[in-house]
């Protein structure tokens, strides 16, 4: 049986299946008919996986042959062992995980079979096997992984001289609840941490046992007053996380059944009544917030029945948390309800709405006042600090205005770019950035992360492949990246691609970034709908990213991400009769079905993009509803600053950002942002939609 290959060792075997760089010196072999064949001249090379757009003149890179080949029945025999391994492990099947690791002695990637064997045991592994297996595979993404694991582990066992030791090392730190354990171990040294605890302390559903333990440490050190333990308590009922709930109430000295139930059942903890202690008088007011989710009217009643009972500041925190709910559903009385909730302490999420409903009525003063009362991380970003000038604008300050525009003006997102056309620029293309060169393109190709990355990408590990594709980006100069983005064009791992692009700042390939593959089934299908194709590939790339089999949680599938069950009805209205439900990934059929289904929401939308866009996502039926509930025009970025789903809001904003680059792109020549926003009028009429 000829031998796995071993990724790990590629840098000093020189070896990789079926790889062929065009540099002079390095080559990855797989036969010597298959090198033999690349040295010789006039071989054909590849087609790049992407075209260029239409009517752009892409780069033209030299080009590796893409690193696949065919796999032989021993081969995929071992990659299926090792996917059972990995999902041995995911169970913490010990036994199972070590019996499969044992049957996978040369896999071509150890390092990950290793991991998934120590998994499993790492409670009652002994910390030298760890440290062997963190040594032995130093500086790379399963090393930070295990780091993070074992950092976990120590944290819960409150092993603090190892968590210290370790910290540091961990390159990600991306971990919540490591971050909560590291608070933790100094708040056990008897370091002051309560400050950088409250900002940390936003997420109270991410909380664990990690961030769990972290409040107790702070209350019972003194470090946490009854006002901070309120505070969360306001927070978990209106992130609706009833385990902090319970643990908050507990501290405060007050029932977690009534905590639990405010979440819960408001209207059984309304019925209880106010209570006595303040702990008490929270507890209802988080019941008062989650009812008016359901029912604004009897939170309101119930609000000013006990508002008597109630402190003014309590009242206040009562009508912020009933005009949060008002915000969400767009009702009309959510400005006076803000009004009323002046003298309140407001959370993230209340501070945000009350801007956004004050845009909404144009009142910008409140609009600046509640954006300077933002903590400085949340005042500062993209979002705030546009809107913040847009407000400094209307109140005469231009040159204070046009200052906080040009600190976003050189991002290339939906915000960056509305503050360029503040500052009186348009959307255009950045000249191209000299292709890679093969030395360039060499270097990547020869990257072992690189490889990790692509024989996961092959085997459909799309969460591993991930890892170590953004992992081997680490320390990346812009070159790198350039050619990093081209190696993943031409292995046709599209969202890569944009994504290893997009993080240059000085030297750009916007065909990378902004890619129009499928073009000949795209055009003429957008042509015939009569569709602006850079809105159908806009909404394409932050649909899939170009992943055409990626399937969503709900069951969304392909490029365009179509739902069964409107995939079947759109079938029906175009005549589609030999359609099955296995044909959604099937990029031709995505493709028809989406963008008849898009052509569809957008006619039902008098022919505005932001309200089919928004329908395309979050569904025709709420679309609808979010714009009956105008009085009159909006301007269309203030519309999309306000819709109330953050997953829609932010898809709007980026396949209108993306529509407008891919505009420019195709065209030739500037673009305006603002002007594809356009103004949302109110509802005329509009047809029923899926």
């Amino acid at each position: 049986m000829k031998p796995t290959l071993n990724i790990e060792l590629l840098m000093s075997q020189k070896l990789f299946a079926g790889a062929v760089c065009a540099a002079s010196s390095l080559l990855f072999l797989a036969s010597p008919d298959v090198a033999a064949q690349a040295a010789s001249p006039g071989t054909t090379q590849p087609t790049p996986a992407v075209a260029a757009a239409p009517g752009v003149a892409a780069p033209t890179p030299p080009v590796i042959a893409p690193v696949s080949a065919p796999q032989s029945d021993a081969s995929r025999e071992q990659d299926e062992i090792f996917m059972q391994l990995r999902d041995a492990a995911r169970k913490n099947d010990a036994d199972k995980a070590a019996a499969l690791a044992a049957r996978l002695p040369n896999y071509a990637i150890p390092s990950y079979v290793d991991y998934y064997r120590l998994k499993p045991r790492l409670r009652d592994a002994a910390n030298e096997e760890i440290q062997d297996f963190l040594k032995r595979y130093d500086g790379s993404a399963i090393a930070d992984r295990l780091r993070n694991d074992w950092l976990l582990e120590l944290g819960r066992k409150r092993d603090w001289t190892n968590f210290d030791r370790e910290l540091p090392l961990f390159v990600k730190n991306d971990d919540y609840q490591v971050k909560c354990y590291a608070l933790l171990s100094r708040a056990a040294k008897d370091q002051n941490v309560a400050a950088e605890a409250r900002l940390l302390l936003d997420n109270p559903p991410m909380y664990g046992e990690a961030c769990a333990a972290l409040v107790n440490q702070l209350v019972q050190s003194g470090q946490f007053t009854n006002n901070d333990l309120l505070a969360q308590l306001r927070l978990a009922g209106e992130m609706h996380a009833t385990g902090p709930s319970r643990r908050t109430a507990l501290l405060l000295g007050a029932s977690d059944t009534r905590a639990a139930q405010a979440v819960d059942l408001p209207a059984v903890a309304m019925a209880r009544g106010v209570g006595k202690t303040r702990a008490e008088h929270e507890i209802y007011l988080v019941a008062i917030g989650r009812m008016a989710r359901t029912s604004l009217k009897l939170a309101t009643v119930a609000l000013n029945r006990n508002a008597s009972r109630l402190s003014a500041e309590e009242s206040a925190i009562g009508w912020a948390n009933i005009a949060l709910a008002a915000s969400l559903a767009l009702a009309p009385e959510a400005y006076d309800d803000w009004k009323r909730a002046a003298r309140a302490p407001l959370t993230w999420n209340q501070l945000e709405w009350k801007t956004r409903i004050a845009l909404r009525r144009g009142d910008w003063k409140t609009v600046r006042t509640t954006i300077e009362a933002m903590p400085t991380q949340q005042h500062d970003e993209p979002v705030w600090t546009y809107w913040l000038g847009r407000a400094l604008l209307a109140e005469g300050r231009r040159e204070d205005a046009q200052a906080l525009f040009s600190r976003i003006a050189d991002q290339n997102s939906f915000y960056g770019q509305l503050a360029m056309e503040e500052l009186g620029m348009q959307i255009s293309i950045p000249p191209s950035a000299v292709p890679p060169t093969p030395a360039e393109l060499a270097q990547v190709a020869a990257n072992p992360g690189f490889r990790r990355a692509l024989k996961f990408f092959s085997m459909r590990m799309r969460f591993e492949g991930t890892r170590e594709w953004n992992w081997a980006l680490n320390g990346f100069t812009e070159r790198q990246l350039l050619a990093a983005a081209e190696f993943a064009r031409q292995n046709d791992i599209l969202d890569r691609m944009l994504s290893t692009s997009e993080r240059t700042r000085t030297e750009f390939d916007y065909t990378q970034r902004f890619p129009a593959p499928h073009n000949d089934i795209l055009h003429p299908t957008a042509q015939g709908l009569g569709l602006d194709q850079a809105w159908v590939y806009g909404l394409i790339r932050q649909e899939s990213r170009f992943v055409s089999d990626a399937q969503s949680g709900v069951g969304a599938a392909g490029l365009m991400q179509v739902m069964p069950s409107t995939g079947k009805w759109v079938a029906e209205k175009i005549g589609l009769t030999d359609y099955g439900h296995g044909m959604l990934n099937d990029i031709r059929t995505n493709i028809i079905l989406g963008t008849n289904y898009l052509n569809m929401v957008l006619n039902n939308a008098d022919g505005s993009q932001v309200l089919a866009t928004a329908a395309y996502n979050a569904g025709p039926g709420r679309a609808r509803t979010w714009r009956g509930l105008l009085t009159a025009p909006m301007e269309g970025a203030v519309f999309v600053e306000t819709i109330p789903f953050d997953e829609t809001r932010n898809y709007v904003r980026n396949v209108m950002s993306n529509a407008t680059n891919y505009a420019a792109l195709f065209e030739k020549r500037p673009q305006s942002l603002k002007a594809r926003l356009g103004t949302i009028t109110p509802r005329t009429s509009g047809i029923g939609l899926p």
